[in-house]
């Protein structure tokens, strides 16, 4: 983590970025697990602790992002609905699912990415004007 406010929607977009790069793993295991008799697909949550970050700030979205406690933002790996099995065999993954999520969750990651290099351009470029 970058320690300064200027850093701040760098280091938020850096924590979505490390829950993405996670969320890619687990989805990841869920499909090399397909046909694993009993397995239960897991996934992470990341969204729910940033939106609650961001609801119990206060004023514009620039405020809220600075109020926002970075020691909060961590995802956590759950398993998703244990006792559901769409199959005889106890496995509860939908190859089809997986696969659109795991899709989804490329364009998510790879967005993070795009923001948080506009962001050092744009700040390498008010540096280089002075």
């Amino acid at each position: 983590m970058i320690g300064s406010n200027v850093y701040n929607y760098i280091n938020v977009l850096n924590k979505a970025a490390g829950a993405s790069y996670l969320r890619n793993e687990v989805l990841s295991n869920n499909l090399a697990n397909v046909d694993t008799p009993n397995f239960k697909r897991s996934d992470i949550s990341f969204e729910n602790y940033l939106k609650q970050e961001l609801v119990s700030g206060f004023g514009n979205m620039d405020q809220k992002i600075a109020a926002v406690d970075l020691s909060n933002l961590n995802a956590t790996v759950y398993v998703d609905q244990s006792t559901l099995s769409y199959r005889l065999d106890g496995n509860n993954v939908d190859i089809d699912m997986e696969e659109a999520n795991l899709a989804e969750n490329q364009i998510r990651y790879y967005t993070l990415l795009d923001s948080m290099t506009q962001e050092f351009s744009r700040i390498k470029m008010v540096l280089n004007r002075n």
